[in-house]
């Protein structure tokens, strides 16, 4: 099974890759935060630039609905040294679909193949999708399925739920079998709700050909999800040496965006958001997790972590 690690906006940053693999692994391909500035920020340069991804396979992804801007993008990244770029039309965000980007961009399906049409005549790279299944109805997605089959996709990754159902409810798996009848011969990855290894026995089990899934909240609570989904241990709670190794991430982590950043505020900002998802594998409490969230300076931020280990 290959496995790769989903792109998380302001948490699977370079820091976080590069300490990811250091300590973990079992991640076949990254995907980065979306890029969407036409000229590439600052900050998107240092997401993508070749000497903060050394020794990974990382995939950039880009989030827009003007052909200009992708093509801009994906020739900066080509000069790079990258092969792959990802268009983002997965994204629920209301601020996103607002602009028909994102997810949105399924909500005007003639124009997305127009987009596509222009883009694969163009782009020097090759391009794969990540792709919700529609904005309102899962009726919408065998149209989308009908325009994704007449380009050469590298790779289609499906999380298979609908824009308004942002991450609520059961994945449509149903959708993903249908994607599997209709494109048999593209490349499929499933993404959605991977979080534990009975949920993705639950999920081969259901699509029983899939060879490709994408984990993303599953990977924050537990780092080491990707090697146990490809082995035959079971899933037990961490023991000292694995809380030993979790604390060398999470500085690692913390020193990286003490060093890209300047002040407190914005890197406690990103390890309190990181905190959200990595609760659970400490086994942190509800008090030591109010206590990150109010922390104010990292030395008082430092104080709460040595005391939780």
């Amino acid at each position: 099974m290959q496995i790769y690690l989903a792109p998380m906006e302001g948490i699977t940053t370079f820091i976080y890759r590069n300490a990811f693999a250091r300590y973990y692994g079992g991640i076949d391909k990254y995907f980065t935060p979306f890029l969407s500035n036409k000229s590439l920020s600052h900050k998107e340069i240092n997401e993508v630039s070749p000497e903060h991804n050394t020794g990974l396979t990382v995939v950039p992804q880009i989030l827009t609905n003007q052909t200009e801007v992708f093509l801009s993008i994906a020739a900066r990244l080509a000069d790079y040294g990258y092969r792959e770029v990802n268009l983002n039309l997965g994204c629920p965000s209301g601020t996103v679909v607002a602009k028909k980007r994102g997810a949105g961009f399924l909500s005007i399906p003639e124009a997305l193949d127009a987009f596509l049409e222009e883009i694969f005549d163009k782009c020097p790279l090759n391009i794969s999708i990540k792709t919700r299944i529609g904005m309102e109805s899962v009726d919408e997605w065998e149209k989308l399925l009908t325009i994704y089959g007449k380009y050469p996709l590298k790779e289609l990754i499906v999380h298979p739920r609908l824009q308004k159902e942002f991450y609520n409810g059961t994945p449509h798996a149903e959708a993903f079998r249908k994607a599997q009848e209709i494109l048999p011969l593209l490349p499929l990855c499933y993404n959605g709700d991977i979080v534990s290894k009975a949920s993705y026995g639950a999920i081969t089990d259901t699509l029983k050909t899939v060879e490709c899934v994408m984990l993303g909240r599953g990977v924050l609570a537990n780092p080491t999800l990707p090697i146990t989904l490809n082995t035959q241990n079971s899933e037990t709670s961490p023991n000292a040496e694995d809380l030993q190794r979790f604390r060398a991430f999470h500085d690692e982590i913390l020193e990286g965006y003490r060093e890209i950043m300047s002040g407190d505020q914005p890197v406690l900002f990103r390890m309190k958001e990181l905190w959200t998802y990595m609760r659970r594998y400490p086994g942190l409490t509800d008090k030591q997790l109010k206590q990150i969230q109010k922390s104010k300076r990292i030395d008082e931020y430092l104080g709460i972590i040595d005391e939780m280990w």
